[in-house]
């Protein structure tokens, strides 16, 4: 382990992110009562140019007035290449109440990014006095977002979250698919005259993921836009949390189940991290550094993991 011990991910449940447009005032009570962790009200890429102000003014009549339970509650503002992002910041700061919790700024490139949207906030803060700091969740949708994914994540003391945007990030690179996530028909191997599809988003996910642990974010995966694809969704939330991820977005309502399904421990996990725990605590008390499990050698690393899933356990349970 490095002198320089890595942060800790903000302790909040994060299973399922929940999308919404700010234009349908309708879907607000929904959102508000359903299981998702996170909601996500959406200025941004589900609003048309034409509805960018009512959509604003629906979203802070909806922070003031609705109960949001104890959900996170997310704005994803739009991206700074517009000339709504910073009226988007402005209102929701100056009219919003404390209820907001978190502001997601989309196609983040680099820090510099990060730091225009602080400094503004920041100043809005003091000038009316806000006393709860606004978090910070971003969207990696570029191949300069990638690119400089660490610089990003360390770039202020607000970032709190970090996603994958497939789409924008498959654009932006050039990639031959229409897809929101999940397997490419094109992108495989042969092997023997068998197709075997691999996973285009891997290597992206694995540098959000490592920027994010290195500097105490957390890592989410984005969208899966085939919402009629049940097992599709599984299968990649279940890769993005085996890599490290610890939820995914929902622009579905039948998505958010398959979310907090996949991200919340099985009885079993914890059960057998409770036990490999208690197996090391045994082998600790001998003189041992490492024991056998069912079969297989559990060391110091086999606690930080059986911690990981045991400590998610707990955090969900309170």
């Amino acid at each position: 382990m490095s002198f320089r011990l890595q942060p800790t991910a903000p302790a909040r449940p994060n299973r399922c992110q929940l999308f919404g447009p700010g234009s349908n005032t309708k879907l607000f009570p929904k959102m508000a009562a359903s299981a998702a962790d996170v909601i996500n009200l959406d200025l941004e890429d589900s609003v048309a140019p034409s509805d960018k102000d009512t959509a604003r003014a629906n979203v802070i009549e909806a922070i003031n007035t609705i109960d949001w339970g104890n959900k996170t509650l997310s704005v994803r503002i739009n991206s700074l290449d517009t000339p709504f992002w910073y009226r988007d910041v402005v209102d929701l700061l100056e009219q919003a109440g404390d209820r907001l919790d978190q502001i997601m700024i989309p196609k983040v490139g680099c820090a510099a990014d990060i730091y225009a949207v602080d400094a503004l906030v920041t100043a809005i803060e003091a000038a009316k006095g806000r006393t709860k700091r606004i978090a910070f969740e971003v969207i990696i949708e570029s191949a300069a977002g990638l690119s400089h994914v660490e610089e990003i994540a360390a770039s202020s003391p607000r970032m709190e979250a970090m996603s994958l945007g497939a789409a924008d990030f498959a654009a932006s690179m050039g990639m031959q698919t229409t897809g929101i996530g999940g397997t490419q028909e094109n992108y495989y191997m042969l092997q023997d005259g068998q197709k075997h599809w691999s996973d285009p988003w891997h290597w992206a996910q694995a540098a959000i993921v490592a920027a994010c642990r290195t500097h105490g974010i957390l890592p989410v995966d984005g969208p899966f836009g085939d919402f009629s694809d049940d097992e599709g969704y599984r299968a990649q939330a279940r890769r993005s949390a085996t890599l490290g991820m610890v939820g995914k977005w929902a622009i579905h309502p039948k998505q958010i189940g398959l979310a907090n399904e996949v991200f919340t421990p099985s009885v079993e996990a914890v059960a057998e991290a409770r036990e490999i725990l208690a197996a090391m605590e045994t082998a600790k008390a001998n003189g041992e550094g490492a024991t056998v499990y069912k079969g297989r050698l559990v060391d110091i690393a086999s606690i930080k993991q059986a911690e990981v899933i045991v400590h998610q356990s707990e955090m969900l349970a309170g």
